[in-house]
Formats: C-alpha cells, structure tokens, sequence
C-alpha cells in the first residue's frame, strides 16, 4: 500500500487539532500501514519468540498519541516523528522491564546503524542508546530530535528539516556530529562497564 498523500494527513491533523474527533478515527485508517511500517522496522531483528507484536506496538503507540493533550500537530512528517519517539519510548520501557537487573551487564559497543531493536538479548543495549540518547538530548536537544527524526522516525533529510524548521543542511550536519557523540559515549559506558 503506498503511503498516503501528505496533504491528507495534514488535513486531518488539522481537524483533529480542532476537535474533529472523526477525523481522528479517519487518520488511523490512512495511517495504519505507514505505522505498521514503521513498527516493522523496529521489530525486524526480533526473535520469534518475542512477546511483543508489531500490531501491539502499533496499537499502544497510538492510543499515547491520541492521549498527547498539548500537542498541535504541524503536518505528516511531524506526527511520524512523534509517532517514531512513542515506538521508541514503549521499546524501552519494555526493554527495561525484561532485564532491568541485568543492564550493563556484559555491555558491548553497540553502533548505531544497527536495528536497535528490543529483544531479550537486546534489552541492555537498547536502554543504553536511550541513555546516551537522553544525555545528548541534555547537551544538544536538537540533535537528539534528529536521531529521533532520522533514525527512529524513518524520515529523511528534508522532512527531518521540515519538522524541526531548520535547514537540511543543518540536518545533515546535526546527524553526523550526533552519530559521533552516540557512538563515542556508548563506547565508553561499554568499556566502563
């Protein structure tokens, strides 16, 4: 199914925004596949055996964004890449859920362009990315949404550069110093464990 035009779920945003509570349940039919999409990507490397499902994450990252009070959605790039944070959020929280006792535990250096995917064997390393992700988000917010954005989220360049109005060049700059900064601090919380 190809992704449904921008425009439409900018339209529907905006009558969601205004309290069209119709237009909400009509954005998560047009939506739907590109959520599952993007669910997919996160849970690509999971073992079979993995108790959380692609529709659950789908499901429950939905139903938190139908909960966001506060949130004025801009357009569709901007719901995904709040809809990629809320992936992201409940992997951790199940990461950490899983093997809360055993985190750092035998760490090793993770690269970011791996599937940061949450799985029993995983689990460490996905909340040591969040970690590092959420030290970066104390240093350089903005870096740390275009991890979010880029990595996370799916999105490209231009749409990361629409979403936090900023030049693409700006992106593109943010992601590589970022991607440094992760790898250079997941690396030394490895080796200092």
């Amino acid at each position: 199914m190809d992704s449904p035009p921008p425009h439409d779920v900018t339209q529907l945003l905006i009558a969601w925004n205004n309290g069209d509570h119709a237009a909400r349940e009509l954005l998560m039919s047009v939506v739907y596949e590109e959520l599952h999409r993007l669910a997919r990507r996160y849970m690509r490397n999971e073992s079979p055996g993995h108790t959380l499902q692609t529709s659950a994450l789908v499901n429950e990252a939905f139903i938190r964004l139908v909960d966001q009070r506060n949130v004025h959605w801009q357009n569709r790039s901007h719901f995904f890449g709040i809809a990629a944070q809320m992936m992201r959020r409940i992997l951790v929280d199940y990461a950490r859920s899983r093997n809360y006792a055993k985190r750092g535990g035998g760490a090793r250096h993770v690269s970011l362009d791996e599937g940061l995917i949450a799985s029993e064997e995983r689990s460490a390393e996905v909340v040591a990315v969040h970690e590092a992700l959420e030290e970066l988000a104390k240093i350089d917010p903005r870096k740390a949404q275009v991890v979010e954005l880029k990595f996370f989220g799916g999105l490209n360049i231009d749409e990361t550069a629409d979403v936090l109005g900023v030049s693409p060049a700006t992106v593109s700059l943010d992601w590589t110093m970022a991607k440094a900064w992760l790898r250079r601090e997941i690396s030394r919380e490895a080796s200092d464990s």
